[in-house]
């Protein structure tokens, strides 16, 4: 899901360097370590596009950022600090790699357990009364 972290770390990635391409994980990658997002990738990668700061906006199908870095000529590479270490192998390719600190950010598991909380709050207030048969 994109948060507030997510545009803070476009934010501090669009300093770094001349261009600044931003990959969004496919649905099918998301699946592959972690649940389905919520939001579909059609959605997430059409509000980083409504973004200022990206000059490009790419589906990113892999972990593996060895190929892509070499095609696009990527000198600088950031992730959120969730990742930490995951990418060092890039530094072997001459990649600086950056490991942006989320903090204490809002995350996708706690506003799903707000949204189900309040919805269950809601719903015992519900007046119990049958719905009566339309015909």
């Amino acid at each position: 899901m994109f948060h507030s972290n997510h545009l803070k770390m476009i934010e501090y990635a669009r300093g770094l360097g001349d261009t600044l391409i931003v990959g969004v994980s496919t649905d099918e990658l998301v699946c592959s370590y972690k649940r389905p997002p919520i939001i579909p990738f059609e959605e997430r990668i059409a509000i980083v596009k409504a973004l200022k700061y990206p000059d490009i906006v790419i589906p990113q199908r892999s972990l593996d950022h060895t190929e892509i870095v070499k095609k696009l000529n990527i000198d600088v590479f950031v992730v959120g600090d969730d990742w930490t270490g995951k990418y060092d192998y890039l530094k072997e390719l001459g990649v600086t790699v950056f490991y942006f600190p989320y903090g204490d950010g809002v995350s996708t598991t706690s506003i799903k357990k707000e949204i189900v909380e309040r919805y269950d709050e809601i719903k015992s207030k519900i007046d119990h009364q049958p719905n009566p048969d339309i015909k």
